[in-house]
């Protein structure tokens, strides 16, 4: 973080104590495992655990400052000085909206139910053409995450693209409450957490409280392919574009898929530009155009967008290719919902590859009663695409299996295990084959890759 008073810090939250020091502060961490010289220890109380009880150690580690509810009279504080609040996740909270504040960087906050990480991703990479840009680490995008990405921006850090993701609903307006942006995202809105939220419309609502709060000078980006972006548009007090494929004020067309990436063309209002991104999918060149059109919106050249893209990288577990003995594995296994199913089996169909397409799916989670037409709908939409193979692991996606077999495809089967299956494929797969791996955080699919390597 830019070096900061720490009776400055000290003074955004709701603190007891008096805190008179002015030795700068450049980190704050909630990691007792990592506390360096310097470092200001937050000490967060869990179900499980209460950091508290580390309190002596951090202090032995160099801390500057401790931030607890608690204090101990055993502790001996030393030059360490004692940051005594209410309720410690809160401090956190209004230390990062505070530092934010007083730092004055861009905020970009983002948000969706499926792409928000590769959009994250995409996106800083346009802004660092023109800011000095800091986004949030892979997918740290909550209540805790959020805070930390924000108290992480740098001496020189001029942007942030932060992701904010929710379970419940008001869970966006607290991120937005704390980072307060000056520009949104939103990717779309699908199914993901309907089991908390209870329907689509109630999940637009939800996903729509960010850009109903950027300011009216700021910059809100929306789907052009997404149905929900019309309503979405009607609350918000910023200026709204609109981007997507083959429609919107950046329109991405002309695509032409590859095992290596997709090249496509933006049209940037009239401004015409060719470039490429090194990630399969369709849904991922959607993601590439609302990146480009956020960068275009800050005064960002097309002919360096498209550069930026060309150069782009994304967070582990999101469409990454790897080959292994002539066999293209495409690892999506960070997370899944239907939506983000049928796009990765839609990628997987279009694939030029010489041989056979393989779609190995595991589980979904967070559909709550929708969980079993969501799988079944997983099911259907893979055997309609004329996929050659289509797996899936474990009890939780049988009724993946099911649904393609009763949609007529024939190589089809449900394995117990990720062992069972990747002894399956080891038996069936040759060179010039595509495998898919996809499904949900606790389906854990990325295992089937590493079984793969070293069976």
């Amino acid at each position: 973080m830019k070096p900061i008073a720490l009776h400055t810090l000290a003074g955004f939250t709701d603190t007891t104590s008096t805190v008179t020091s002015s030795v700068p502060v450049t980190r704050i961490t909630t990691d007792s495992r990592k506390v360096s010289p310097g470092d200001v220890f937050l000490a967060l109380k869990g179900d499980r655990f209460d950091a508290h009880d580390f309190i002596p150690q951090v202090i032995a580690d160099g801390a500057v400052a401790v931030v607890v509810q608690r204090v101990d009279s055993s502790w001996d504080t030393g030059r360490c000085s004692v940051i005594q609040v209410g309720d410690t996740l809160a401090a956190l909270q209004d230390m990062a909206r505070g530092y934010r504040c007083w730092h004055q960087p861009l905020i970009i906050g983002l948000t969706g139910s499926n792409g928000k990480t590769s959009t994250k991703d995409l996106t800083a990479v346009v802004m660092a053409r023109k800011f000095q840009t800091r986004a949030t680490l892979g997918n740290l995008n909550n209540h805790i995450g959020l805070p930390l990405t924000l108290l992480s921006l740098g001496d020189g850090d001029e942007c942030g693209v932060v992701e904010m993701g929710m379970n419940h609903a008001g869970e966006i307006k607290t991120l937005v409450d704390i980072a307060l942006p000056d520009a949104a995202i939103v990717t779309n809105v699908g199914m993901a957490h309907i089991e908390f939220l209870g329907s689509q419309d109630a999940i637009g609502w939800e996903k729509g409280s960010l850009p109903a709060n950027v300011h009216g000078e700021g910059i809100v980006v929306l789907n052009a392919n997404d149905p929900f972006s019309d309503r979405i548009a009607r609350h918000c007090q910023a200026t709204v574009y609109r981007a997507g494929t083959n429609a919107g004020d950046v329109r991405a067309f002309d695509l032409r898929s590859g095992a290596e990436g997709t090249a496509f063309k933006l049209d940037f209002s009239g401004e015409i530009v060719e470039t490429f991104l090194p990630v399969i999918g369709d849904h991922m060149v959607g993601n590439a155009a609302l990146a480009a059109c956020m960068g275009w919106a800050h005064g960002i050249a097309p002919a360096d967008i498209a550069d930026a893209l060309r150069h782009s990288k994304l967070t582990g577990g999101r469409m990454q290719t790897k080959s292994i003995g002539g066999i293209h594995f495409i690892d999506d296994s960070y997370n899944a919902n239907p939506d983000s199913m049928k796009a990765g089996l839609s990628a997987l169909a279009a694939l030029k590859n010489p041989g056979r397409t393989v779609a190995v799916l595991g589980c979904m989670g967070e559909l709550g009663p929708h969980a079993d037409d969501g799988h079944r709908g997983v099911g259907i939409h893979a055997a309609m695409l004329g996929i050659s193979a289509i797996y899936s692991v474990g009890e939780g996606a049988r009724l993946i299996s099911d649904a393609a077999r009763a949609g007529g495809h024939s190589e089809t089967q449900n394995f117990p295990s990720h062992e069972a299956c990747t002894a399956h494929l080891k038996k069936i797969l040759r060179p010039g084959d595509a495998v898919l791996l996809k499904g949900s955080r606790s389906a854990g699919m990325e295992k089937i890759l590493s079984l793969y390597q070293t069976a």
